[in-house]
Parts: C-alpha cells; structure tokens; sequence
C-alpha cells in the first residue's frame, strides 16, 4: 500500500496554515479511512471531544471525552472509550470538583444505544454534564457532529455527537461543533459523544 500526501494538503501542511487541531481531531478521521478502506473496523467517534473551561482566578481546565469504538468482524466496539490516537483517562469527580470548587458533574453516563446495530454493534458513547455556579470561559473543538461514524458490510452507522447549553429553567440551546463563549452562573455544557458504527448485518 502507498499513501501519497501532496504538500499543501490538509494532511502536510505549511506555514501559516493552521494545525492547531490536528493531532487531537484531524488524526481520529485518517484512522477511520484507513480501517474503513480496508474494510478492517468501522469508523470509531472519531473526535477527543476537547472541553476546556477557565474561571476567573481559577487555573484552566482541558479534558477530552470518550466515546463508542467502531465494530469489526467477530467483535462490537468497546463503550466510553478513547479510539485511534489518545490513551488519556479523564479526570475522577471527586479531583474535578475539589480544583475547581465552582464546577459541579451533574451526569457522567454511556449514552445507551448511540452505536450503530448490525451483526456486530458499535460501543456506546458517553454523556457528560457539568454545571457552572460562577461564570467561566468555555471552549468546545469537537467532531462527528454532522456525519455520523459510518457502519460498514451492512452495519448500521453509529450516532452524531451532539453539544448543549442547558439553561436554569431546563431549556437547551444547540451548540455548533467548535464553539467559544462566556457561561453563566446556573448553566450546564451537555456533551453526548459519538457511537461507533456497526459492523455486519444482523440475521434476522
């Protein structure tokens, strides 16, 4: 197999083109092409879910989120997973707040059923929701939030992230795949990540 990269290109850029997202998202996607054009696995979240947050006087906060891995043959995808290109463990709960006292994790739960069906199914995703008592900073760089990771040799395709502003009163706000703003005191981030796709057609 030769894989050929022109320079200029997305994946070999040059100076000033901007890389900034490269290794945590563009990196996922290659991943999934190139076990999906060799039929090998389905297309994984294909995302780190980058969530960062700072509050005034506080110091920054980064993590990235798990989601469902792509099924392969003889195999279903893994839930509340990193895929492809990060081994990185989120923060516990309990370190989270105790940092960042003006956080609360409201919901940190698999996101049944996000994986695509098929013979062999894809994992699950993960839904997470923290609330902000005290305005902070925010920044979402995520993906998969308009295609969702595709199914292959019939599986069905795993579902598209999705990111929240939920208000005090309950209401939500759809967010766009990379987004940057100010949150207020009683406001929530929900971030339900990607499922992976299915692999195979399930008998019936």
């Amino acid at each position: 197999m030769k894989i050929i990269v022109p320079k200029k290109s997305l994946l070999n850029p040059e100076y000033p083109a901007p890389v900034a997202s490269g290794n945590v998202e563009t990196s996922q996607r290659i991943v999934d092409v190139l076990l999906g054009a060799l039929r090998i696995c389905a297309a994984s979240q294909g995302t780190m879910n980058n969530f960062l947050f700072e509050i005034e006087g506080d110091v920054p906060y980064y993590e990235t989120i798990a989601g469902g891995s792509g099924a392969m043959p003889g195999c279903c995808g893994a839930s509340g997973v990193q895929v492809h290109m990060t081994n990185t463990r989120i923060t516990d709960p309990e370190i989270l707040e105790v940092r960042h006292p003006h956080v609360r994790l409201q919901r940190f739960i698999l996101r049944r059923k996000s994986g695509g069906k098929g013979l062999y199914r894809g994992g699950d995703g993960i839904i997470r929701e923290l609330l902000f008592m005290k305005q902070a900073h925010v920044c979402l760089i995520t993906e998969r939030r308009h295609y969702e990771p595709y199914g292959l040799n019939g599986g069905r395709n795993g579902q598209q992230g999705i990111n929240l502003l939920r208000r005090p009163d309950g209401s939500a706000k759809k967010l766009p795949h990379r987004v940057e703003f100010i949150i207020q005191p009683g406001e929530s981030i929900v971030i339900k990540t990607p499922g992976g796709g299915g692999f195979g057609r399930k008998r019936s």
